[in-house]
C-alpha cells in the first residue's frame, strides 16, 4: 500500500522527461519543462525577463517610487495611480497672481510649478508615504525626494521661496528654510502675495506677505492679487465660482465644465482648474448641470 502511494505521488509531481519529438525539438535551451497535474510548463528565463520581473515587483512593493513623475502644480505631484501633496508646504495655485519686486503682477502659481519641475530635473522621484490627505482623500500626503537629491522637494521649494511652511503637520520644520528665504527676498518673497491658503478661499482682507507691500498701495495691490478678469493658465479651462450654497454640501464653490449649460455664462470665474481632481481638492463641487461623463 506505501509504495503505491509513493509511485501515485512521483507520478504526480516529480519531473518528467521530454523525448525529442518533432513536438519539441524547436525548445529554446535550457528550457525546463515540468509537469504539473496534466500539463507541462516551459519557464524560458532570459537576462531581458529578469530585468523586468524585478522592475515591476520593485514598484509593487515600492509604491512611493517612479520613472516619470508628473508635476501637477506647486506642491503636487503624480506617480504612478498615486499623487502627492508636499506634506508641510503650501504653494501658489496655477491661477494665483502675485506682484514681484517692480510692482508688475506675474503667475506665481506657474513659476511655482516651473520650479518643481526643475527641482526634480527628470529623475525618479521616491515619496514616504503619509497617508491620504485629509482634506482630499483621493489625495497622499508625503515627503518626496528627487533621486541623488540630498534635501526634500518640500524643503527645497520653502528654501527658494516658492512655498510657505505650513503648519501644524511637519512641526516647524521648514520654519527656518523660511525664515532665510524670507530674509533674502527669494521667490515670492521678492515681491507681494497672499498666502496660498486665503488666495483659495478667497480671503481678499487677508495679510499681505513679501518685501514688497507697501501700506499705502494697500487697495491697488489686492485688486492685483484678486483680479476681477482672471487669467486663465494654459490648459486649465473649468471655471469655479465662490457659492454660499455650496457650502450645504462641504464645499466652498461650484466648478463648472466645458459642457455645462452654464459654462457660457460665467464669464469672470474665481477659480481656474486644470481637471476635475484639482477642483474637488480645492473644495469645488461639480454644478448640478453638468451630465455625468463630461
Amino acid at each position: 500500500m506505501r509504495s503505491r502511494r509513493l509511485e501515485r505521488f512521483r507520478a504526480k509531481w516529480v519531473p518528467v522527461r521530454v523525448k525529442k519529438t518533432r513536438q519539441n525539438k524547436n525548445l529554446e535551451p535550457g528550457s525546463d519543462p515540468i509537469r504539473t497535474g496534466n500539463a507541462l510548463v516551459f519557464s524560458i528565463w532570459s537576462p531581458l525577463r529578469l530585468i523586468v520581473l524585478f522592475a515591476a515587483l520593485m514598484l509593487a512593493t515600492h509604491p512611493g517610487l517612479a520613472a516619470s513623475p508628473v508635476v501637477r502644480d506647486g506642491n503636487t505631484i503624480q506617480l504612478g495611480d498615486t499623487t502627492y501633496r508636499l506634506d508641510g508646504v503650501d504653494a501658489p495655485e496655477l491661477d494665483q497672481t502675485c506682484i514681484d519686486a517692480h510692482a508688475d503682477a506675474w503667475t506665481c502659481g506657474v513659476e511655482a510649478r516651473e520650479q518643481l519641475i526643475k527641482l526634480v530635473g527628470g529623475h525618479p522621484v521616491h515619496c514616504d508615504d503619509l497617508g491620504p490627505d485629509k482634506t482630499h482623500r483621493k489625495r497622499h500626503l508625503g515627503i518626496c525626494t528627487a533621486e541623488g537629491a540630498t534635501t526634500s522637494l518640500n524643503q527645497a521649494l520653502v528654501r527658494q521661496g516658492f512655498a510657505i511652511s505650513q503648519q501644524p503637520s511637519t512641526k516647524g520644520q521648514f520654519e527656518q528654510d523660511q525664515a532665510a528665504a524670507r530674509d533674502d527676498r527669494q521667490g515670492l518673497w521678492k515681491g507681494c502675495f497672499v498666502a496660498p491658503y486665503e488666495f483659495r478661499l478667497g480671503k481678499k482682507d487677508g495679510a499681505l506677505l513679501g518685501g514688497a507691500c507697501p501700506a499705502d498701495k494697500d487697495r491697488e495691490i489686492r485688486s492685483v492679487l484678486f483680479p476681477e478678469d482672471l487669467a486663465m493658465p494654459p490648459r486649465c479651462s473649468i471655471k469655479g465660482k465662490f457659492a454660499a450654497r455650496a457650502r450645504f454640501t462641504g464645499h466652498v464653490g461650484i466648478y463648472h465644465l466645458q459642457g455645462c449649460r452654464s459654462y457660457p455664462a460665467l464669464t469672470k470665474p474665481d477659480r481656474w482648474f486644470c481637471s476635475e481632481d484639482d477642483a474637488q481638492a480645492a473644495g469645488f463641487r461639480r454644478a448640478y448641470n453638468c451630465r455625468a461623463g463630461k
